[in-house]
């Protein structure tokens, strides 16, 4: 038998919003476990993707980024919200990339999926590898506004990245996550990537 998580919901008696916020929302259930019920309360968040970048020198770009709630400044790769309705998950990664890096990349691949707090927030985050990269023309480049305006990029050895990981030296999931995951299909050859059609013609594609 495989080694897979597997979706299993189980019945809401009862749903309510304790708090609409400007990005996240609290949310509460009582969830019928069956032989018990019980209250949960959870962040309801819309999603978002991240990009591990790489150029042909197996350099990733990771971005500097004042996180408040935490009160760090992270390395992180560029990443952002799903908050374009019915945005496709490749699409929503190129525009980020664009907006934060200003930088396009022509060959997509799957890299990893997660949720960054099971326990307390339905956030999923699928992260892609990013290659075959190039400039955003200096006409179409994105005017970055707060904690992004002040993002400094550095192009880092993915080796060194791997060794930050494990290190503890850096902290954010997608930067952790994101690095080990292409450290390992770099070790497999790139074998277990899944390609991502791009550009994106078919709605269906990807």
């Amino acid at each position: 038998m495989p080694l897979e998580d597997l979706e299993a919901s189980r019945p809401v008696l009862e749903h309510r919003r304790v708090h609409q916020g400007k990005v996240f929302d609290l949310d509460a259930d009582v969830v019928d476990l069956g032989d018990t019920q019980v209250l949960r309360e959870y962040v309801a968040h819309p999603g978002a993707v991240a990009v591990i970048a790489l150029d042909d020198d197996d350099r990733v770009l990771l971005l500097s980024q004042y996180r408040h709630p935490v009160r760090f400044e992270l390395w992180e790769p560029p990443a952002g919200l799903r908050d374009v309705p019915d945005e496709l998950l490749v699409v929503a990664a190129a525009r980020e990339l664009a907006e934060e890096a200003d930088l396009h990349a022509a060959s997509w691949w799957r890299l990893v999926d997660f949720f960054t707090t099971p326990g307390g927030s339905n956030e999923r985050i699928r992260v892609f590898l990013a290659r075959d990269l190039s400039a955003v023309p200096e006409s179409d480049l994105f005017a970055r506004t707060d904690e992004e305006a002040g993002m400094v990029p550095v192009w880092v050895p993915l080796d060194e990245a791997v060794d930050a990981a494990l290190g503890g030296r850096l902290h954010s999931p997608t930067a952790v996550t994101g690095v080990l995951a292409a450290a390992a299909a770099r070790a497999r050859g790139w074998s277990t990537l899944e390609s991502v059609p791009w550009p994106v013609e078919d709605p269906d594609a990807s």
